[in-house]
């Protein structure tokens, strides 16, 4: 009679462990069993910050944010720089642009954060609109502004960024440093690959935007980088009645 492959294993010097869908060998065995961690309470905590328990903090991360905005209707990502300063021409620029999306029906989605995030945030919530506040975890700013009325909080820079797509109908861009041109960019690339459809994406504050409009055309285009075409893909405008037109029509 033939052995099992648990016995083989024994008699060969091999090792191996089933826990769940994956299979360790050799080396690789680790002592316990899951039930048996999780029910040690004296055990260490450092499996809190291993992988496998990211996965599910993911995942949490994605059904706190889609069940929290799942009935926002329609609504417009506004971008900005923290560091706008309150009464500044750029600050009232962004409050202006809020008051008119929330008179348009329109929600304003926005990082949640101080500066140019605040403004269009207060300019929805002072004038009626729904003023929502996306955040995130890091070390060096503040939390929530005052202006939200419906805020969640992330940990994952991607889950936030899935958010601010998903939900919006489009994007406003108002003058902003990194954090602003990584969501930028990463609006233009969902929409040049068509990942998503009818996405308008407007930059508002032509001083500000167009050496970069310039350098997509005459570095990146020009050295066969990207496509005359992908211009199209996003509009420059100083006027905030044309940019919020823009990003509400049908």
């Amino acid at each position: 009679m033939s052995s099992s492959p648990e016995s083989r294993s024994a008699i060969d010097g091999r090792r191996e462990q089933r826990l769940g869908p994956v299979v360790r060998r050799r080396e690789q065995v680790v002592p316990g069993t899951a039930d048996q961690r999780l029910l040690d309470t004296r055990g260490p905590s450092d499996w809190v910050h291993g992988d496998p328990w990211r996965v599910l903090r993911i995942q949490s991360e994605f059904v706190e944010g889609f069940g929290a905005l799942a009935e926002l209707g329609p609504a417009v990502s506004v971008f900005g720089s923290a560091r706008t300063p309150p009464g500044s021409p750029e600050y009232e620029a962004g409050v202006r642009i809020g008051r008119g999306l929330a008179e348009a029906g329109f929600a304003v989605v926005t990082g949640g954060g101080p500066g140019a995030m605040e403004a269009a945030n207060k300019g929805a919530a002072e004038h009626g609109g729904v003023s929502v506040g996306l955040g995130i975890e890091l070390p060096f700013e503040q939390g929530l502004n005052e202006y939200v009325n419906i805020g969640v909080n992330f940990r994952y820079f991607f889950v936030r960024k899935t958010m601010f797509v998903k939900y919006a109908q489009g994007f406003l861009v108002l003058p902003g440093g990194m954090g602003t041109m990584d969501e930028l960019f990463e609006a233009l690339t969902l929409v040049q690959t068509q990942k998503v459809t009818r996405f308008p994406i407007v930059l508002v504050g032509r001083d500000y935007w167009q050496g970069l409009a310039d350098w997509l055309r005459h570095t990146m285009i020009a050295g066969g980088k990207a496509s005359e075409k992908d211009l199209d893909l996003f509009h420059v405008t100083d006027d905030e009645d044309e940019a919020i037109a823009l990003v509400t029509k049908p």
